[in-house]
This record gives structure tokens, sequence and C-alpha cells, in this order.
């Protein structure tokens, strides 16, 4: 996991006492006004001390949040961090006027359970019945096999225009795996076959054009 999530005590900067840092930003995030205020430093400036405001109030409540609609403990870890994460990349989406800032956090907490329980119901099958579910191959390398923009380019014409679109998405817009299946309206699973379908089949066409 991020180290943004996991070792949220060394974002403020300060030489001040964690516990102390603590109690002067939690006078600040005790409204929905100062947990706006928090999202608003973190999308404008990167604040990673309001973050971390943010990080410790909200966590533990998305936890708790997730054991109740039944998560495993620490499946329930996992989803809080990756919704603080989220929160992270996405301050800047945050519209005060439209939701509070809980009802926001809480609502892509509740997204990221339903993909988690989607994908627990509905595993899919690889598309290629042959390919074996070996390690995905690392993206850099297979991209650093190219001499040239336009290898890539040549080989992605190559690929099925599915998979080609997953590659653009994840690499070159660098989105995560999730936004992708929600852009798309496909399955997580989805998009992770044929993004592992694409990675193997540039990785023998960028050897062939190099």
């Amino acid at each position: 996991m991020n180290a943004i999530a996991l070792d949220h005590g060394c974002y403020s900067g300060s030489a001040a006492p964690p516990r102390l840092r603590r109690a002067m930003t939690d006078a600040a995030a005790t409204t929905a006004a100062g947990f706006a205020d928090l999202i608003g430093r973190v999308a404008a400036h990167g604040d990673r001390a309001a973050f971390a405001s943010l990080f410790d109030h909200f966590a533990p409540r998305v936890k708790s949040y997730m054991l109740r609609l039944g998560a495993e403990p620490r499946q329930a870890e996992e989803l809080a961090q990756e919704t603080l994460l989220t929160v992270w990349r996405k301050a800047a989406a945050f519209d005060r006027a439209k939701a509070a800032p809980s009802t926001w956090i809480f609502t892509i907490a509740r997204n990221l359970r339903i993909d988690a329980a989607r994908r627990a119901r509905h595993a899919e099958p690889l598309e290629d019945p042959s390919d074996a579910p070996d390690a995905e191959p690392a993206p850099d390398a297979v991209l650093a096999a190219a001499q040239s923009e336009g290898l890539i380019r040549n080989a992605l014409g190559k690929l099925p225009p599915e998979q080609a679109e997953v590659v653009r998405l994840s690499f070159f817009s660098d989105k995560p795996h999730s936004e992708i299946a929600e852009q798309l309206s496909l399955p997580l699973g989805t998009v992770k076959s044929r993004l592992r379908l694409a990675m193997g089949r540039l990785r023998d066409l960028l050897g062939d054009l190099a």
C-alpha cells in the first residue's frame, strides 16, 4: 500500500509531537466546514498535514463502516486505506456545495465496497482459456523495449481495440483499474484480464518490432 496511507504521521513536516499536532488540527476538523477546508488544502497544495488529519479522523470510521457491511477485517482495512487514497487523488473533485465532506468520503467508500463485492461474486474467467494466470508483465519493462514512440503506436494498433483502450487509459492516462472499469462500464475483472492479455501481446510485438 502507498506510503501516504501507511505512514501518514510523516506528513506535517512539523517538529511538534504527533499528539500535539493532532490536537492542533482536530479543532479545525470538527465541523463539515473544517473537513471541507482540509480537503481544499489537499486539492490546492497537496497538503500532507491536512490529509493526515482527514486520514486520522475518517480511516477508522470507514473501516468500521466496511465491517458493518460484512467485510473481513483485513479487507476492511484495505478498503479504508483505498478510500482515503482516493480522497488524496481526487480532492479537487470535491464540491462542498453539492455534498458534505463525510457524505462524499463515505460515497467513495460505498462504491469501493460495491466493486469489491462484485469482484467476489462474479470473478470472470480469462478471455483466452490458454492464458495462464501468471504474474502480469511489468508495464515499464514492456514499454521500455520499444525504441521510439512510433513503435509503441504501431504495436498498440495491432491489439484488439478493447485491449488497446485499457492500455491507453492505464499507462498513458494514469487511471487506476477501478476508474477504468467505471468509465468503460465494465467489471473490474474484465479490465484486469484485458490488460494482462494486452501486456503479454505487447511484449511479443515489441520484441518483433524493436
